[in-house]
């Protein structure tokens, strides 16, 4: 035992030596969530309210025995943990009223209502806290040695503190404890403290603080021992603005007491336990004032704690750094009122707005491509694929092309407000259905900074507030992108109608923000697709996973255009979602100098050819067989496979497919005709190339992606897909109860609505 022996009267601004591979906070600061997996020493403080059920009613056993396993974990990783609980009281007040009770049903002189009024006499608070210690402390010996961890029980007063010698003599047992591998308990001596506590003990130090419940005795216990992280523990996520049930109150995530403190209003105590929020706020400061890094957070959720460490954004983490970016939530909130205004505008004050954007983009087109330069050689130091490069890259010609596409949906801006159904219900009573905005977008978007101008003129175009997140690689780009557009906006709307999100960590927030986001649309791989689908469990996902597209060539296709339509739909921009993937061809064209034309083709064009089954089987010398029939290349990659007939290849893409889009190559109508009634994609094509499945392309100024699903918007997403609609009825004090008895009768005549807006 004598290699872990210290000095017990260590200094506490001594700093511990790197043990277990951790390195301590006194030599490596925790300056962010990220930082606290290397914390060594962590004081966990548990609140009554989680250690208790409600109403104090018992133990609640299930989440304690949560949180000693999360402890004791952290424990056998090398760190050293303590633990300050509260729940003595309340524990003990719970069996001592068992014990009153069967005490007073053995008096035979007591009336069944004495012993009721009898039962309700509150029992001393220090009778329950010596009973309550005792049950407490023997429930977690029991549990920490399931996990082979020693325990320690240590009670303090507060004089313990304001005592020099005192003071160091519990520094000192703790330490020696810790470096023991055993987990101190502590908790207030409640037995013997007095009921009220005053300022009058502490010492004229300016920097302490009165240790009146067990969120100021963790504080102080932190500093004591030169604690690297202090999680205080709860029922509450962590520290709202205001009362966690009123109104408009939200989850700070990050908290800096320096220049937050003004945003915080302080809602009543707990019904259990001593403390309270304020309390909380006040000791959590005080601890960061000294060097102790600080998360309030709810224990009741799943891994809190491990999570908290692992550096997962879980409660309110304090900081003494400025906080520079806009939280999430109040970013939502922004886009939220900034699209009720600017649904409020006239049509030509919104194509005004988007003309502006189209006019910056050629006016700036100098700082755009700089910027854009600036991506291109990071991505390149990166060693960024050449295919994700050529969607990152601008050019003059791209600038020009994508502001002549912001005029065409400059012209689209009537489209608020415009009547889709009339109809009079009855005499007097007028029924309009009429095109309102969805509200607020998050769109998500990879590698192409081109796509953002042309998001952001559709959301404004269709009345709609934008959160963007686009791809790190083109940081620069989005950045001056979105300032542009944001410059068109300010002399009608504030800029903050349309914000751009920075961090993944950002979107994983704003995920759960279905209060004030309506649509989520991702844009990119399938990883990033999939990825928002399984996040988004409150807001709507619109886009697609994939872009499986194939392009039959028919026996009777016309082989010139064929070779033609292929090209274009496989190398003219093989990382396209709309770039074909598979190839099919009709069995009596294989073997024929048309298909030595088509490989011959892909060999130019260093297009690698996989073949089918099928395909494998016909031919001697097959090329490599593919993985799967149902694979997005994303590349110059295709698969060639062999079918019998336009039922066969439409079963194939059916089965295949990804429901993106799909062409045919065939001069033979009745063929043509049977493929696009029977294709079940959002897109398909008779002699075009897949390519053309895009909102410039269609007319429609530009899309803001591409849905596969079945509601809502399905294929490339322009205006009209981010609109919904309201109902308008105009009556003269008409009730219902007039239709039901008689009094009047429905008539349901349909009117046809004027072109115009309501």
């Amino acid at each position: 035992m004598s290699t872990l022996y210290r000095n017990p009267y260590f200094s506490l601004n001594e700093n511990h030596n790197q043990t277990n591979g951790f390195i301590n906070s006194k030599t490596l600061p925790i300056s962010s969530r990220s930082d606290m997996k290397h914390a060594r020493r962590i004081i966990v403080k548990l609140g009554t309210a989680l250690i208790t059920r409600e109403n104090e009613d018992g133990l609640a056993i299930g989440r304690l025995a949560s949180t000693v396993e999360q402890v004791s974990q952290l424990q056998n990783e090398g760190r050293q943990m303590l633990l300050v609980t509260s729940g003595a009281v309340a524990f003990g007040r719970q069996v001592l009223r068992k014990e009153a009770m069967m005490t007073m049903t053995m008096r035979k002189s007591l009336s069944p209502k004495d012993i009721l009024e009898n039962s309700r006499v509150a029992i001393q608070r220090q009778a329950c806290a010596a009973f309550g210690q005792k049950g407490l402390m023997s429930f977690y010996e029991r549990m920490f040695q399931q996990y082979n961890i020693g325990v320690a029980q240590v009670l303090v007063t507060k004089t313990d503190f304001y005592n020099v010698d005192s003071r160091k003599n519990l520094q000192a047992t703790l330490d020696e404890l810790l470096n023991l591998n055993i987990i101190p308990i502590l908790n207030t001596n409640d037995a013997v403290a007095p009921c009220t506590d005053t300022d009058t003990e502490v010492t004229s130090a300016k920097d302490e603080i009165v240790i009146n419940d067990n969120d100021s005795l963790a504080a102080r216990l932190a500093v004591l021992i030169s604690a690297d992280l202090l999680l205080i523990m709860s029922d509450v996520n962590g520290l709202y603005t205001g009362p966690p049930t009123v109104e408009g109150s939200r989850l700070l995530y990050t908290f800096c007491p320096k220049q937050d403190l003004q945003l915080i209003s302080f809602g009543a105590r707990s019904k259990v336990g001593t403390g309270g929020m304020e309390s909380k706020v006040k000791c959590a400061s005080w601890a960061l004032d000294h060097n102790v890094a600080v998360v309030i957070s709810n224990g009741q959720i799943d891994k809190a704690i491990l999570n908290i460490v692992d550096g997962k954004k879980i409660g309110t983490y304090f900081t003494n750094a400025p906080i520079k970016t806009i939280p999430v939530d109040v970013q939502a909130l922004k886009a939220r009122e900034g699209s009720r205004l600017l649904q409020r505008l006239t049509a030509e004050q919104r194509k005004t707005i988007i003309n502006k954007m189209a006019s910056n983009l050629i006016e700036y087109s100098k700082d755009i491509l700089q910027a854009n330069k600036h991506d291109l050689e990071e991505a390149m130091k990166e060693g960024l694929k050449e295919s994700l490069r050529n969607r990152l890259g601008l050019s003059q010609k791209k600038l020009e092309t994508l502001s002549i596409g912001l005029q065409q949906i400059a012209d689209r801006t009537d489209i608020l407000g415009q009547v889709v159904r009339q109809t009079r219900i009855a005499d007097g009573i007028m029924l309009k259905q009429v095109t309102v905005p969805i509200g607020v977008l998050l769109v998500i978007f990879e590698s192409r900074p081109d796509s953002l101008p042309q998001i952001v003129a559709l959301s404004i175009c269709s009345g709609n507030g934008l959160l963007l997140k686009g791809g790190s690689e083109a940081k620069y780009s989005n950045e001056i992108l979105t300032k542009l557009m944001q410059d068109a906006l300010e002399p009608f709307v504030p800029r903050d109608t349309i914000a751009l999100i920075n961090t993944r960590e950002q979107v994983a927030d704003l995920l759960q923000l279905g209060k004030y986001i309506d649509l989520v649309i991702p844009r990119g791989s399938n990883e990033l697709v999939r990825s928002i689908q399984q996040q988004s469990v409150q807001i709507p996902v619109l886009g697609h996973a994939e872009g499986i597209c194939h392009v039959f060539i028919d026996k009777d296709a016309d082989l010139h255009m064929a070779l033609s339509v292929v090209r274009d739909s496989k190398c003219d921009y093989p990382s396209a979602c709309n770039a074909m993937e598979t190839l099919l061809v009709h069995k009596d064209v294989v073997r024929t100098s048309f298909f030595e034309s088509l490989i011959d083709l892909f060999r130019a064009e260093k297009v690698k050819v996989y073949s089918g089954p099928r395909l494998s089987a016909l031919l001697p010398f097959p090329p490599p067989p593919a993985n799967s029939l149902r694979l997005e290349y994303g590349d110059l990659q295709c698969c060639i496979e062999v079918v019998d007939d336009v039922h066969d290849a439409i079963e194939h893409i059916n089965k295949f497919s990804s429901n993106h889009t799909d062409s045919i190559v065939t001069e033979n109508q009745n063929s043509a005709n049977e493929f696009l009634a029977n294709i079940d994609s959002a897109c398909v094509f008779h002699n075009v190339s897949t390519r053309f499945s895009d909102g410039y392309r269609f007319g429609l100024g530009a899309e803001v992606g591409i849905s596969t699903g079945r509601i809502h918007a399905r294929g490339p997403v322009g205006v009209e897909g981010l609109l919904t609609t309201k109902w308008l009825v105009q009556g003269h004090g008409d009730i219902a109860a007039d239709f039901t008895e008689g009094r009047k009768k429905f008539i349901h005549e349909s009117i046809i609505p004027k072109q115009q807006n309501t």
